[in-house]
C-alpha cells in the first residue's frame, strides 16, 4: 500500500517533534554514568518532554495479550537486552552499554530515535558493536535518495554488519512515522523474502524511523518474563541506533539529529 506523502510544513512539524527526541537523548548521553538507574533516566525524559510542550510517545503503549501497557517514558536496554527494556531501579555499572529509544508527539507529530551509550570504560569489542551499528545507520542514510529500494538500503547494512563479524537483529525493524508511531512500510535492516517479492521504493515526503540493531553473537531472540525486554538467546550485548528522517528531492533530512 503507498505511504501517504507528507508536505514541508507537516515534514517541518515532524522535525520540530525530532528535536524533543534529540534534546532528551543529549541530555540523557550525559546522565549515564555507573550509579545512576535507569529510572532517573526515565524520569528526566519526562520531565523534558512535558516542558517542551510535548508528550512521551511509548508510556502506556498496550501489550499484547496479558502484558501490561509499556510502564516507562523510555525504552532503557543494558547489554544483552536489545530493544523494550523497562526502566526501573537498576543501576548502571562500568562497562555496560545501554540503549535507549525515546519517542515524542508534539502537536500531533511524532518523532522516534534511539542510541547506544557507553557507561563509564567498555571493553573493546562491546565498543565496536556500538560503533559498528551507528556507522550501518549513517550508511543507510547517506543512500537515501527518490527512486532508490529499500532493498539496496538494507542489503548494505547487512553486509557491513556481518562483514564485522556481528548478525542483524530480524524480529524487530524499522517503520514509517508521522501521526502516528508506527505507520508504513515496514523496513527490514536485512533483506528478507517478503522484501525481494515486493521492493520498497523511496520518494519524497516519505518519513521514516530507521533503526538497526545488532548483535555480537547471533541474531536469536527471545521476550523476558515481563512480556516487554527483549534479550538476546546467547546473552551477548546488543546495540540500537535510530534517526526518524524525511526523503527529499535532495536526499534525507534527519529530523532527529
Amino acid at each position: 500500500m503507498p505511504v501517504k506523502s507528507k508536505n514541508i510544513q507537516e515534514i517541518d512539524s515532524a522535525h520540530k517533534a525530532g528535536q524533543v527526541v534529540r534534546k532528551v537523548l543529549d541530555v540523557l548521553g550525559r546522565m549515564v554514568a555507573p550509579g545512576v538507574t535507569t529510572r532517573q533516566l526515565d524520569m528526566e525524559a519526562a520531565r523534558i518532554c512535558v516542558a517542551c510542550g510535548a508528550e512521551c510517545l511509548f508510556n502506556g503503549v498496550p501489550g499484547s495479550g496479558e502484558t501490561i501497557p509499556f510502564p516507562g517514558n523510555i525504552c532503557a536496554s543494558i547489554d544483552e537486552e536489545i530493544v523494550h527494556g523497562i526502566p526501573g531501579d537498576r543501576m548502571l555499572r562500568e562497562g555496560e552499554i545501554i540503549s535507549v529509544d525515546f519517542g515524542a508527539r508534539l502537536n500531533g507529530w511524532c518523532g522516534d530515535a534511539a542510541r547506544t551509550f557507553l557507561v563509564g570504560n567498555v571493553d573493546e569489542e562491546k565498543a565496536r558493536l556500538v560503533k559498528v551499528t551507528r556507522q550501518s545507520l549513517d550508511m543507510a542514510i547517506a543512500l537515501i535518495q527518490p527512486g532508490i529500494g529499500w532493498s539496496r538500503i538494507a542489503g548494505t547494512m547487512s553486509e557491513y554488519i556481518r562483514g564485522e563479524g556481528f548478525s542483524v537483529v530480524e524480529e524487530f525493524v524499522g517503520h514509517g512515522i508521522g501521526e502516528k508511531m508506527h505507520e508504513s512500510p515496514k523496513l527490514p535492516n536485512f533483506i528478507s523474502p517478503a522484501l525481494k517479492s515486493r521492493d520498497i521504493e523511496l520518494y519524497p515526503g516519505m518519513i521514516l524511523a530507521i533503526e538497526p540493531m545488532v548483535n555480537m553473537g547471533g541474531k536469536e531472540v527471545r521476550i523476558q518474563d515481563d512480556g516487554w525486554t527483549a534479550v538476546t538467546i546467547d546473552g551477548k550485548p546488543s546495540a540500537h541506533w535510530e534517526h526518524t528522517v524525511a526523503v527529499t528531492e535532495d536526499g534525507a533530512k534527519v529530523l532527529t539529529a
